[in-house]
């Protein structure tokens, strides 16, 4: 097999869930290959570039191999290679803890907490 939809392969790498989500996700606008927008019926061949916005994250894949049926995730992670770039370092928050056994905070310590995590208390 050298070509089949994007929709069908979007669906059969598990990048998407089901293969209405892979159809409306071309039709929305969030599937490219090759960097042109791709209707569900665009088809794909080894060594195209599949940039899908999916879960607001954006993958970029290359198509290593066609396929047609969902495989194991195992067998679907062989035939693309993926070019995303890795996620930003998220910063890491300083969390409030109390000893254990303390007991609720008292007034004044509440007021410190909230002003510390802001004026909404979030």
């Amino acid at each position: 097999m050298e070509s089949t939809r994007v929709d069908r392969w979007l669906w059969a790498v598990r990048l998407t869930k089901t293969r209405p989500d892979a159809a409306a996700a071309c039709r929305g606008g969030h599937i490219r290959v090759n960097d042109l927008p791709a209707k569900p019926a665009t088809m794909v061949s080894p060594g195209d570039q599949v940039r899908a916005r999916v879960n607001q994250t954006t993958r970029t894949v290359e198509v290593v191999r066609v396929i047609q049926r969902r495989v194991g995730a195992a067998e679907a992670a062989t035939c693309f290679i993926d070019h995303t770039p890795p996620p930003p370092p998220q910063p890491v928050l300083p969390v409030a803890r109390r000893d254990r056994g303390a007991g609720r905070p008292t007034k004044r310590e509440r007021r410190v907490l909230d002003a510390w995590r802001g004026q909404d208390g979030f």
